[in-house]
């Protein structure tokens, strides 16, 4: 079969080699707003790599004995784990590319060039690309900030839900309405269940389900498959 026939015939609803291949999920959501709830309820069973920086810093700190408290004292020390935890992230995440493994990138979205450019790459490399934009209001986001192990100072808080408020917009636009979502953590946990196993997983199922779209990833597989047939 000719090359760019193979390319016609694929219609993918699963991965060659691995579940979610050339799918790429972004959480947004500032601080509070129970991006991982959200992530864990939604994506469970998926095989999706995640990818979070936060994770990693975290864990680091666990390890360096810090506190999560952030306190100004640490601030050195701390940045200097907050930059091996995001070299680590970005190997992860270059791997995963490498390897077109299907990923939930974890951020926070206040900042939308970064967003786009590692979405623009992604797309130029066989993604289909999607949205879960977490909202919640400016009160709910400062209280459940102090509610949790690792506290930002409000100010922080504060600035980084009005940066996230302000990308909505531009994220929209971005991904476009059919691979956009934006879930409203304003309410209880429970409630939140519910909608999240109604509609965000919904939305999650649907699109790890649907055919690849993207042209870059069509001819990657069918070179891939070509290679298999040859070997």
């Amino acid at each position: 079969m000719k090359y760019k026939e193979l390319i016609k015939k694929i219609d993918l609803h699963e991965g060659v080699y691995d579940k979610g291949i050339f799918k790429a999920f972004f959480l947004a959501g500032g601080p509070g707003s129970g991006k991982t709830f959200v992530s864990a309820q939604a994506f469970a069973g998926t095989g999706l790599r995640v990818i979070n920086s936060d994770k990693a810093f975290e864990r680091q700190l666990e390890k360096m004995n810090l506190s999560k408290k952030m306190p100004d004292d640490e601030q050195e020390v701390r940045d200097m784990v907050r930059a091996r935890a995001k070299a680590t992230t970005n190997l992860a995440l270059h791997l995963s590319m490498v390897g077109r493994l299907g990923i939930i990138i974890d951020g926070t979205g206040d900042d939308y060039r970064k967003i786009n450019k590692t979405k623009i790459l992604l797309n130029h490399l066989g993604y289909d690309t999607y949205m879960i934009f977490v909202n919640t209001s400016l009160d709910v986001a400062l209280e459940r900030n102090q509610a949790r192990d690792r506290t930002v100072p409000e100010y922080v808080t504060i600035k980084s839900w009005q940066d996230v408020q302000r990308n909505i917009g531009a994220f929209q636009n971005s991904f476009t309405a059919q691979n956009f979502i934006i879930v409203d953590n304003n309410i209880s946990a429970k409630e939140l269940v519910t909608m999240t196993m109604n509609k965000v997983s919904k939305f999650v199922r649907q699109l790890m389900s649907a055919p690849i779209k993207n042209y870059e990833a069509k001819k990657w597989i069918a070179r891939e498959l070509e290679l298999k047939r040859r070997k």
